[in-house]
């Protein structure tokens, strides 16, 4: 991390000609050449339907590793490319495009949470919250409380990239210390953290919605719950947050070197105060963590004890249980009551007109993923239909057999792939609808179950986040940079964030090869290594 000339020049763009400059701008080269994720899911399904015709004419098959008797299996035992360009399979697209598009599981998931987060959100509940723990941190535990504040963030969309990275570059510059120390810091959390967390948000329903779409290719009956993470996602927090504050205090910050005003892009930022939380906004935070608690007391009163009205009516077990299957209508409540307290303490809400145009405005925000869900829908419909997932899973777990590719080795493996695909396709929700129907059927057929997958498939993501320039918030990223240091380049900035990623990599899939490989713990409430179960 070691440069020539003054501190502050480390990473200047003389610094281009650096090999890993080179590996940098030539994956944004590479992602620029990516299509809008809608449209790249429009390129697939015709590649897709093209492919279901030409493989179904040579007559592609592979033998069905199914027992006999099981749903869907035929009576030779072969599973074939189905053909959907002819006149059959035509019809079926035609009747069916609406119902694949309002049928897709990670769609009524997340409009339902978002529902919730949205009142939260707009009362303003989220922000004070955020501003409160990190403007009252001790100084000493200011960077791992900001790491953390970003991670926790992640309930609320989009909130973190907004309201906290400018926030945590204004703190550490109250502090004396470099700006974009505290924004990679709060960029590491918001977006490397992106699925560790101590609370069940947006993105988990959506995750585990094309999970279990995927994991039906093999399994007609197999479901993934929201929760399906939750005891992993748990650990992480911490971790990622200890890693966020080893990588600031120890690599990043003493390379940016002492901050200089004169770099600034836009001086009146220097000047800026950071806006306390009012007394007022305090009293709100107050009830409504004392309303939280209330419904986390009713809440356990139902699944704690053995007789519990939301435990499972037949097993007495919380796995399967009305609590898990119903996960996301508790995420609901769980974010609008304390949102609705504290807007009504605050004076943010109003009336009755106001929650309603605070969960008109969370959707109003989903525009851009409804429209990518109807195409995702369509594509995993396609994938589906033609048997080409069960054809390369069977092929591709035969393959991972034949050489012995199995245990840590393989989930490493997957782990990496992941992160790389996530340097060219930035959402994780496009990029999970595309590889998600490849690889869990495959490796369900090497003996691992689906949530145990999507753990890993989550790592490889959040890990590479803040290193790709397709991520959608990296241009916000870069303007907050180029306000505390005018020549900040795309090139600078994921430079800076490299040491994070890399760490991160390392220390989460370190974490998740122990808790699964050498402790045996189950990754979420109810969920399974092994497929099928052991």
């Amino acid at each position: 991390m070691q440069g020539s000339g003054s501190p502050n020049s480390h990473y200047d763009s003389s610094a281009d000609s650096s090999r890993m400059q080179r590996f940098l701008k030539g994956v944004e080269w590479l992602g620029n050449l990516l299509p809008h994720p809608v449209i790249l899911f429009v390129w697939m399904s015709v590649l897709l339907l093209a492919l279901s015709a030409i493989l179904s004419y040579f007559g592609v098959s592979v033998i069905d590793p199914r027992p006999e008797g099981t749903a869907g299996r035929t009576e030779d035992g072969m599973i074939y490319v189905v053909n959907l360009v002819n006149g059959d399979g035509l019809a079926r697209i035609v009747e069916n495009l609406v119902t694949n598009f309002t049928g897709f599981v990670p769609l009524g998931t997340v409009l339902v949470a978002l529902l919730g987060v949205g009142i939260a959100e707009y009362s303003g509940m989220i922000s004070a919250a955020m501003r409160g723990l990190v403007m009252n941190a001790p100084k000493k535990m200011v960077t791992f409380t900001i790491v953390f504040a970003g991670i926790m963030s992640n309930t609320a969309s989009e909130l973190g990239y907004v309201v906290l990275i400018p926030l945590a570059a204004m703190i550490f510059h109250s502090l004396g210390r470099h700006p974009l120390a505290g924004l990679a810091a709060a960029f590491a959390g918001v977006s490397g953290g992106y699925s560790a967390n101590l609370l069940l948000g947006t993105v988990d329903p959506l995750l585990s919605g094309i999970t279990q779409e995927a994991a039906r290719i093999i399994d007609p009956t197999y479901t993934v719950g929201a929760e399906a993470n939750w005891y992993f996602m748990i650990a992480s927090t911490f971790l990622i947050s200890a890693i966020g504050y080893f990588v600031t205090e120890k690599i990043v910050e003493p390379s940016l070197g002492k901050y200089n005003p004169d770099d600034a892009g836009d001086a009146s930022f220097l000047e800026s105060d950071i806006e306390q939380v009012s007394a007022v906004e305090k009293k709100g935070l107050i009830w409504a963590g004392i309303s939280m608690l209330v419904f986390c007391l009713l809440l356990a009163w139902t699944i704690v004890p053995a007789d519990g009205i939301l435990r499972h009516p037949e097993t007495g077990l919380v796995a399967g249980s009305p609590f898990l299957n119903g996960i996301v209508v508790f995420i609901f409540v769980f974010f609008a009551i304390p949102g609705y307290i504290y807007g009504k303490i605050t004076g943010s809400i109003k009336n009755n007109q106001d929650v309603v145009d605070a969960m008109s405005n969370a959707m109003s925000s989903l525009s851009i993923y409804i429209v990518l869900v109807f195409f995702a829908a369509q594509f995993t419909a396609f994938f589906k239909w033609s048997n080409l997932g069960s054809v390369m899973a069977v092929s591709g777990a035969t393959l991972l057999n034949d050489i012995g590719l199995t245990g840590p080795l393989l989930l490493v493996g997957f782990i990496l792939i992941c992160g790389l695909v996530n340097l060219m396709l930035g959402s994780a929700s496009a990029q999970w609808a595309v590889t998600a129907p490849i690889f869990v059927p495959m490796l369900m057929l090497t003996g691992y179950a689906p949530e145990m997958i999507q753990a890993a498939y989550r790592i490889g993501d959040s890990s590479t986040n803040i290193i790709t320039p397709m991520m959608s918030y990296f241009g916000l990223i870069l303007a907050v940079a180029m306000r505390y240091k005018k020549n900040t380049g795309v090139g600078t900035l994921m430079a800076m964030m490299l040491p994070y990623s890399m760490m991160f990599l390392i220390g989460w899939t370190a974490l998740f090869c122990v808790w699964v490989f050498v402790l045996g713990l189950p990754v979420g409430p109810g969920a399974e290594t092994y497929y099928p179960a052991r």
